[in-house]
């Protein structure tokens, strides 16, 4: 027998209660992509608040049972059987939500938020927690619980709480006062949750497998056909043979979903798809007759057609139409699908010619391209893609009504003149997608019309300046350098940006080269961008500049911008600065350099910002050589303690003169990572399918090694990869111009997935892929990344920071040249296969 209600956080929380996450139970393993979900949920639940404060969200069911040690002391203790990576997520929050409302607002929110729904207060310390979490995760949730130096570690907790700190902060408007107070009571009274609640004595075990043993489930399409055909009791068999069977030909079961959920985008942008089915039938309920049914399933089965077209550009008859498909299929944001539905209804329907619809796709094409050179290719954008149809004029032609809405407001369609800024400062390469990257430069070749064909879809990026820089390029930069600036902080500011960037087939071989031999191989190719560059007689900064200025103009050119009553949105990304320090890990620390670098500023005015205005864990931020920054003040004039001090008790490690570990620091590309500038995307890291003979990688792959790194580093690089073949892993093989090889300890085949260790580049890094471990079983548990990483700080030469254990680090590949390094490096390596091949323990897992 058991008890099922719905139930709010605020009811779970309040009052003297206790939720024990039993040991058998999973550590906590929510990754980013859950939380994102999560806090757009949040994010849309407190606005809809605004108008309608009895609005809620269902975010699921948490199973419970009464603790064996409950007692007569007055708290109620449960052992969480089912939901307990939902109830730990939303305490962590929690606990984000107070420590932003008490430093931003006042203490108060620190005691309240804690005596109401955190502690128990004047109880044991046994029952002090209202949430218990296992043993594993206890010490990193007790460091947010009690705001502590380590709070927001490297960990799966550390990196939640990090995640909802950067969140808030980003959120927080300074001229809305209620904001934050809206989305705790979101958090608070909005999220709705079914309590399931067994009885002394019930089979909790039984109850959690009849929860998740559902079997397979109906689509939310199915149900649509399932309603709209029981609606047609007597034109349902006409109806489904002449209309419905050729959409459902025309569209698989997924693309029929997507289908409904477009139709009902263009009425409300709020709708998610997961509410596809509900939206519609709340929305079909109002039709009467047989006949209105009918016609709706006409109008689907028309917009089905058109929705064909779009994913499936090649179908599309107008040659204009169709390279404006293409282009925006490659660039992959399916949120443009409702605009460029509404575009090709609107040409059916004879209110659009095909020339304004291709105008109207460049637009968006435009706005994409230069949202990304400006570094904020992310920012908003689905929230703006959703509303266009609903909020764009409706008396202009359809191509100007969409430049129009993406003109005005906070949307970051860039002008001239911030793109021609940006070019020269934001690191091009660190922001977006990859494959977006790559696109605008193979657009930009093209723009140029050469008459020799080139193919760009095999070519990859190429730094010129390289992004390890060798004696040569260091002299040859250094001549462009003032008496006060640093190498390194020069390079950051130079590497990454679009004018030190190029395509190449010749990734691997050019590498490091200096720039005389780079000449050379960039001239014998046919890509004019690297024929201009072949041109030159050095590559320092001036000449960087000068390529960037030239590209901003051929870019511009080709890509219109807003109209004229947009305006200039160019000023420096200071949130994003912000995101990067709220994620920055406990025990890690970046620099005033770094931080200019992924804004595309200069270190004097970073440094300017962080002494005037809030930004969290800015006693992280640096000097270049580890240093506190002789002008650095608390922004609490009350405040006098060493920031050094606690920066130990996170665990920076300082050396006697007072600078902190190189090791700990964390660059521009990490930073990036932190900020979410550079999207995890993983197939791009994936090995992919081909139908060419894999030995030819693999031999592709040890000739680069050898180029690059000697035949001594290449001879020890093939007894590592025939060492892990033979202890049972297989390899993969990038097939980029660089071939990088991927050590797998299992395929996809498995019942867990795939999952390795370690990618290798011929370019000189053995990198470890910790990011991509935490959601792959068993290494989601983070105490196997924490001992992988540990292992591997054994061997000498390598330092990985715990702070690392949430990104991909990396080792030099010279490394596996000292015998006894290498022979250690395989003992792990064997450890980390024998992990991989355990198998999975039957008790229970949450969601």
């Amino acid at each position: 027998m058991v008890a099922a209600r719905e139930t709010t956080l605020q009811e779970l929380l309040e009052g003297a209660k206790q939720y024990q996450v039993p040991l058998y139970q999973r550590t906590y393993s929510w990754t980013k992509l859950q939380l994102e979900r999560l806090w757009n949920d949040i994010l849309k639940l407190a606005e809809d608040q605004v108008t309608d404060p009895s609005a809620t969200h269902f975010i699921g069911s948490l199973v419970l049972a009464p603790s064996p040690a409950n007692g007569p002391t007055g708290v109620a203790e449960y052992l969480v059987v089912d939901g307990q990576q939902r109830l730990t997520t939303l305490t962590i929050l929690l606990c984000a939500i107070r420590d932003h409302r008490a430093q931003h607002e006042g203490p108060m929110h620190h005691d309240r938020l804690n005596q109401q729904y955190l502690v128990n207060m004047w109880k044991s310390e046994r029952q002090r927690l209202k949430l218990v979490p296992t043993q594993a995760d206890r010490a990193a949730y007790l460091a947010c619980l009690d705001s502590t130096p380590q709070a927001g570690g490297a960990d799966p907790v550390g990196a939640a709480y990090r995640f909802f700190v950067a969140q808030l902060a980003a959120a927080d408007d300074p001229d809305d006062p209620l904001d934050i107070e809206r989305i705790e009571s979101a958090v608070i009274s909005g999220l709705a949750l079914v309590s399931v609640t067994a009885q002394p004595g019930d089979n909790v075990h039984r109850i959690f497998e009849s929860l998740n043993n559902t079997g397979l489930k109906l689509t939310q399409a199915d149900l649509l056909r399932n309603y709209l055909f029981m609606r047609l009791p007597t034109r349902g068999e006409t109806v489904y043979r002449s209309l419905w069977l050729p959409l459902q030909k025309r569209l698989a079961s997924a693309d029929l979903e997507l289908l409904f959920w477009l139709d009902l985008v263009h009425r409300d942008p709020r709708i998610k798809q997961t509410d596809v089915y509900s939206a519609q039938q709340a929305r079909l309920n109002r039709l009467r007759s047989e006949e209105e049914i009918e016609a709706e399933v006409q109008r689907f089965s028309r917009l089905g057609a058109l929705l064909r077209v779009i994913l499936h550009p090649g179908e599309e008859k107008d040659p204009g139409v169709r390279r404006r498909l293409e282009r925006l299929s490659a660039w992959g944001t399916t949120t443009v699908y409702p605009l460029l539905l509404h575009l090709l209804d609107r040409r059916e329907r004879g209110t659009a010619t095909s020339e304004q619809v291709a105008s109207a796709m460049l637009y968006v094409e435009s706005f994409f391209v230069r949202r990304l050179l400006i570094g904020r290719a992310t920012a908003n954008v689905n929230r703006i893609l959703l509303s266009v149809v609903t909020e764009m004029s409706k008396d202009l032609p359809v191509d100007e009504a969409v430049r129009a809405y993406l003109s005005v407001g906070r949307k970051y369609y860039a002008t001239d003149s911030s793109v021609r800024a940006a070019v020269r400062s934001i690191p091009y390469y660190l922001n977006g997608r990859p494959n977006q990257r790559n696109l605008v430069l193979r657009w930009l070749e093209e723009s140029y019309g050469s008459k020799e064909p080139v193919a760009l879809d095999s070519l990859t990026i190429e730094h010129v300046l390289p992004q390890t820089p060798t004696t040569e390029w260091r002299q040859m930069l250094s001549t462009d350098l003032g008496p006060e600036e640093n190498f390194r902080e020069a390079h950051e500011a130079l590497v990454h940006t679009l004018g030190n960037l190029t395509l190449t087939g010749y990734n691997s071989e050019l590498s490091n080269s200096s720039f005389p031999v780079k000449r050379v191989q960039l001239g014998k190719s046919g890509i004019v961008l690297n024929q201009e560059i072949a041109a030159q007689d050095r590559w320092g900064r001036r000449e960087i500049h000068a390529r960037a200025d030239a590209l901003a103009d051929r870019i511009v050119s080709i890509w219109p911008g807003p109209t004229e009553q947009a305006a200039d949105q160019s000023e420096v990304a200071w949130d994003v600065m912000n995101k990067a320090l709220a994620e920055l890990p406990a025990g890690s620390w970046t620099t005033y350099g770094d931080l200019a670098a992924l804004i595309g500023s200069h270190a004097v005015p970073v440094g300017a910002r962080l002494a005037n205005h809030p930004a969290p864990n800015a006693h992280r931020v640096l000097q270049v050589e580890g240093t506190v920054s002789p002008s650095f003040r608390w922004l609490d004039p009350e405040r006098t303690d060493d920031p050094r001090d606690l920066l130990r008790a996170e665990g920076v490690e300082f050396d006697e003169y007072g600078r902190a570990d190189q090791a700990q620091r964390i660059g521009t590309d990490e930073l990036a990572q932190l900020a979410g500038v550079t999207p995890e995307d993983l197939p791009e890291r994936l090995p992919r399918p081909r139908s060419d003979d894999d030995r030819s990688y693999g031999e592709r792959f040890i000739e680069q090694v050898t180029v690059l790194q000697g035949p001594a580093v290449a001879t020890a690089t093939h007894v590592v990869l025939d060492a892990w073949t033979t202890m049972g892993g297989t390899l993969s093989y990038g097939t980029g111009g660089e071939t990088s090889c991927f050590l797998m300890a299992r395929g996809k085949e498995h019942e867990l997935g795939n999952i390795w260790p370690a990618a290798i580049y011929p370019s000189g890094k053995f990198e470890v892929v910790f990011q991509h471990l935490s959601v792959r079983p068993p290494f989601d548990d983070v105490t196997l990344r924490e001992e992988l990483r540990q292992r591997l700080n054994q061997l000498p030469g390598v330092d990985i920071a715990a702070a690392r254990i949430a990104l991909r680090p990396g080792f030099p590949l010279t490394v596996l040249a000292d015998a006894d390094a290498r022979e250690a490096l395989l003992d792990h390596l064997r450890w980390f296969y024998d992990q991989a091949q355990l198998p999975t323990s039957d008790d229970l897992v949450t969601v």
